[in-house]
């Protein structure tokens, strides 16, 4: 199959070397010429995991966004959410109702990238990057887990069949839930991140090098954790939509999760000990500023009270000296849905845009 995969970030590169090797045919585009220059100068890149290291040829790799989306079946953008509206704004020109554009995860970009470009193609997103992966140098990835399992919605709904069909090609592991929203409830980033920021703020500003997942994974921080997970899924619970709703506490516990057992893999590999910038990193900017703030925003529309999830992001905000809700892109109210009763939400979803 034909995809085009956008973005030069982690995601993006484990995503290009591993359906490369599975037979797709490949274009990568990320916008940073200069820093992706060794990739266009060999249209491959080194692939490390647990079978060992190889180079992977793409089929293009180009700085030109329009030669990579034009004639893809699948555009993958395993990008943060930050990065959604301006990659879907520069590709919007070449996108036909054909095609099937995939955001893992998406913190309800499916929607909101629908709705700023009004494209006619399919929006999808499921609840994590397939992979575990860090880069260690500009032309190589190193995939430490694959996802098993990557519950995924359909905007519009209505088309979910055959979206579906075509990122199955790309990725078995995926499974249908209800609908985009369904999908965006399912975005464990917004969960298991910022009680591991917020509550290891302290080291993370102090040590050139710290990882949240290992010492900075402590019984305390697990119980807030566990908290914020209750509300999502009583927001879920309130909203109709069904089980099974990783609860992120399997993350730790059982190979139920969508990446199996892998908490113990991924703190073994050493990849996730960084320097976060509580200030920049994705984690504070995307996971919390976008998608704990939507939960917030979702669980107010729905009547479900979220004091966890509410507190943190106040904490966040009074740590940036931001209010992150009221500047948040994807609260409700920030994406004109705040006014929708149950029914017009519905609709919405599984219809799609007003033509």
């Amino acid at each position: 199959m034909r995809i085009a995969v956008l973005g030069g970030g982690h995601g993006g590169y484990a995503a290009a070397a591993d359906l490369a090797e599975r037979g797709h045919e490949v274009r990568l585009w990320r916008r940073d010429a200069a820093a992706f220059a060794p990739v266009l100068a060999s249209r491959a890149l080194r692939l490390r995991d647990a079978q060992g290291v190889r180079e992977v040829r793409l089929a293009l790799a180009t700085a030109d966004i329009g030669a990579a989306v034009r004639g893809a079946r699948l555009v993958l953008l395993p990008v943060p959410a930050t990065a959604q509206e301006g990659i879907a704004r520069a590709m919007a020109p070449y996108l036909g109702k054909e095609q099937v554009v995939f955001s893992p995860p998406g913190t309800f970009g499916s929607y909101a990238m629908a709705a700023m470009t009004g494209a006619t193609a399919a929006f999808a997103e499921t609840g994590t990057l397939p992979y575990l992966a860090r880069k260690r140098a500009p032309e190589e990835i190193a995939i430490t887990i694959r996802a098993r399992r990557l519950p995924t919605g359909v905007f519009p709904a209505a088309r979910s069949a055959e979206a579906m069909a075509v990122i199955a090609e790309a990725y078995p592991a995926v499974h249908p839930v209800e609908d985009a929203l369904s999908a965006a409830l399912m975005n464990a980033g917004p969960i298991i991140h910022p009680p591991l920021i917020l509550m290891n703020a302290g080291p993370l500003e102090h040590f050139e090098r710290w990882d949240i997942h290992n010492e900075g994974t402590q019984p305390s921080i697990r119980s807030v954790t566990d908290a914020l997970d209750a509300e999502r899924i009583a927001v879920r619970e309130a909203l109709g939509y069904a089980p099974y709703h990783y609860p992120l506490r399997d993350h730790y516990t059982s190979d139920r999760w969508m990446y199996g057992d892998a908490h113990d893999r991924l703190t073994e590999s050493g990849d996730w000990r960084e320097k976060i910038d509580l200030r920049a990193h994705r984690y504070m900017r995307e996971d919390v500023a976008c998608g704990l703030a939507l939960l917030v925003s979702v669980a107010r529309w729905a009547g479900v009270a979220a004091p966890v999830a509410a507190g943190l992001l106040a904490i966040a905000s009074a740590a940036l000296g931001e209010d992150l809700y009221r500047d948040s892109p994807r609260t409700l109210e920030a994406l004109g849905l705040s006014d929708l009763d149950r029914a017009g939400m519905q609709r919405l979803l599984r219809d799609g845009m007003p033509r």
